[in-house]
């Protein structure tokens, strides 16, 4: 009689231990599932987050090569209207050709745009007296250097148009006056202005940076070769080539 209290409380105990055991491993399996519904949300998250990453980096890279044309091309149409002003200004005080405002370009040119050094310069200026056309050549070369075929198109323009409008608009006015005093007045007056501002041009190409007797005796050799022979320019630049090739190389 004593020994069935004792097996119905061991049975009593053995069901409380099984539910206890249950209720802790549905516990456990609830948090696994959980911990798993959560790592799952997470990754799932993660790559909604790299799928709209990668959709958007597309976006970014054509944004950037946009901003990077649009800063380009600001900079370029800036070269642009800077070559468009200072060959326009040029153009209308260049009286008897390029050549006589030469010492002004060459400054804003070398020194205060940076286009091309003091070398490159008149090494410019020769391509250009060498090649078959106008002495306005050399415009369209500094601004090729300075912004490719826009820039030689740009300064070529800039520095034909204003003088051709200019010249053009006075003709008829200079015509009126043919008979003037003042107006032959004027004409002598400017014969010798632009002698002398193609001589200071002259020396401007001889002094590129630094004061050059080789560059002074090529040019000596030429004046002479002009003055006393009338010599044609093509001998000339063929003669002063090979003397530059002896004297200024090495």
């Amino acid at each position: 009689m004593g020994g069935e209290p004792a097996r119905a409380r061991g049975r009593h105990r053995s069901r409380c231990h099984r539910r206890r055991a249950l209720h802790r491993h549905g516990a456990q399996a609830r948090q696994s599932a959980g911990a798993q519904a959560r790592g799952a949300a997470a990754g799932g998250g993660l790559l909604r987050r790299g799928r709209r990453h990668a959709l958007a980096a597309p976006h970014r890279d054509a944004a950037r090569h946009r901003a990077r044309h649009f800063l380009r091309a600001a900079g370029l149409a800036l070269i642009l209207a800077d070559l468009a002003l200072t060959f326009g200004v040029l153009s209308l005080i260049a009286f008897g050709g390029m050549p006589s405002v030469m010492p002004e370009m060459q400054r804003l040119v070398v020194d205060v745009k940076g286009w091309t050094t003091p070398a490159q310069f008149i090494q410019l200026f020769a391509i250009a007296q060498a090649a078959p056309g106008p002495n306005v050549l050399i415009v369209s070369l500094i601004g090729w250097r300075a912004a490719g075929l826009p820039g030689a198109l740009v300064a070529l323009l800039a520095v034909c148009a204003p003088a051709a409008v200019l010249s053009w608009w006075i003709a008829d006015l200079w015509e009126r006056f043919k008979d003037s005093p003042w107006r032959r007045a004027i004409q002598r007056a400017i014969s010798p202005l632009v002698v002398g501002l193609t001589l200071s041009g002259g020396y401007v190409l001889c002094t590129p940076a630094t004061p050059d007797w080789r560059l002074w005796v090529i040019a000596a050799g030429a004046a002479t070769a002009v003055f006393a022979r009338r010599v044609n320019p093509l001998w000339l630049l063929a003669a002063g080539g090979a003397a530059g090739g002896l004297l200024l190389s090495g």
